[in-house]
């Protein structure tokens, strides 16, 4: 739990404007009560997701997710499971995966490390990530405005839409990793909890990814049949000294627009006709609660040990960043997910300044009318 995971003295020295995590500023820790004690809303499935026994279902089945077939492996297994097994700390574990540039391989490394975390309870340890994770020669990489429409992609759009989402999928697992390795210094700071729980959002991601993948090749395509962008990489690296951007960033903007997408895509699917891959759209969506949800929850720990509210400090950090949110919006499972809406609505924010400007408006208006009045009182006398 936190309270044992994040001891030791207090923040007091930390600079009420500072949100880095770098010595000697951001000293420590103090110990947390569990966050169900203080005023904010939390997932209800966290603790049980925190608990759930590993997930080996990474491959879709006649009737949903269910382990994989004997020898459905490309790439020799038992070579990725004797390197996982030959490190020593999640952090060793987690670069190996990062300067893994095979897309699959990835994907099952990524279980394998996480799969071994939990077996034999490695030591967290501390490791450097490499300046960028490993890339296979396909997808090219281009900026947003190069995307090919579906039109002009060679893809249907079924193909298209999946290849996009696992192009999403292949960069949460580094996403998540490189939080691990690269705050991995930090472990007497940030608690075994925390890396716990971004090796889990990495292992669910590499099993969302080995789905795509799956899916993919079952419609006669793979994954690098067309360009991507590396947008989300980018925004990864704004953050690569701030653990508070970086959760604020990545699962609070990053894996909130997967809540928001979601949905919108299933209903694309279905009227496409292709209803196997709108299950499994429908599943991965269902799953990323839990991602935002984590982000929520040490976001808020460690803006109330720094003495600072959520909102504003989500607030101040985009801008900052420069991170664009952009609706529309899954109120409803951004909800579930403990995002409360006043963090990230423009336009309720707009609302709300507009009613403040209209009462402004009212009172000047009111004030210059008796402005008027007692003018014309005073020519008359």
């Amino acid at each position: 739990m936190l309270s044992t995971a994040l001891r030791s003295s207090s923040l007091s020295s930390l600079p009420i404007h500072s949100f880095k995590l770098k010595p000697p500023s951001f000293a420590s820790f103090s110990s947390l009560q569990p966050l169900q004690q203080h005023h904010h809303p939390l997932w209800s499935g966290l603790q049980s997701w925190r608990d759930s026994s590993l997930n080996h279902n990474r491959f879709w089945g006649p009737s949903g997710p269910e382990p994989e077939p004997p020898m459905s492996h490309p790439i020799g297994p038992d070579d990725e499971k004797s390197q996982v097994d030959s490190a020593t700390s999640l952090a060793e574990i987690g670069a190996m995966v990062l300067s893994t540039s095979d897309p699959i391989k990835k994907s099952r490394l990524s279980h394998l490390a996480y799969s071994r975390w939990r077996r034999d309870k490695l030591p967290i340890g501390a490791s450097k990530p490499p300046d960028r994770p490993a890339r296979p020669q396909k997808p090219q990489l281009v900026s947003p405005k190069e995307i090919p429409s579906p039109k002009n992609s060679k893809l249907p759009l079924n193909a298209y839409m999946l290849h996009n989402l696992a192009h999403v999928e292949l960069n949460a697992i580094d996403l998540a990793w490189d939080t691990v390795v690269r705050f991995s210094p930090y472990h007497d700071l940030l608690g075994d909890t925390f890396f716990s729980d971004f090796a889990h959002v990495a292992d669910d991601e590499s099993r969302h990814f080995a789905w795509c993948s799956q899916r993919l090749s079952e419609l006669g395509f793979s994954y690098g049949d067309m360009p991507a962008h590396n947008l989300l990489w980018r925004e990864c690296e704004k953050s690569s000294d701030d653990v508070v951007a970086r959760l604020a960033v990545i699962p609070l903007v990053q894996e909130a627009r997967g809540l928001d997408a979601g949905p919108r895509l299933v209903q694309k699917l279905i009227g496409f006709g292709d209803l196997k891959t709108s299950n499994v759209v429908a599943k991965i969506a269902e799953e990323e609660v839990a991602h935002v949800a984590v982000g929520v929850y040490w976001f808020v720990a460690v803006c109330e040990q720094m003495g600072r509210a959520p909102c504003p400090t989500f607030r101040d950090l985009l801008k900052e960043y420069n991170v664009e949110v952009k609706g529309p919006f899954n109120y409803t499972a951004r909800q579930e997910a403990g995002l409360p809406r006043d963090w990230y609505d423009p336009l309720k924010e707009t609302k709300q300044d507009t009613e403040r400007l209209s009462k402004v408006h009212n009172r000047l208006a009111h004030i210059i009318s008796m402005e008027k009045d007692n003018s014309n009182l005073n020519k008359e006398e």
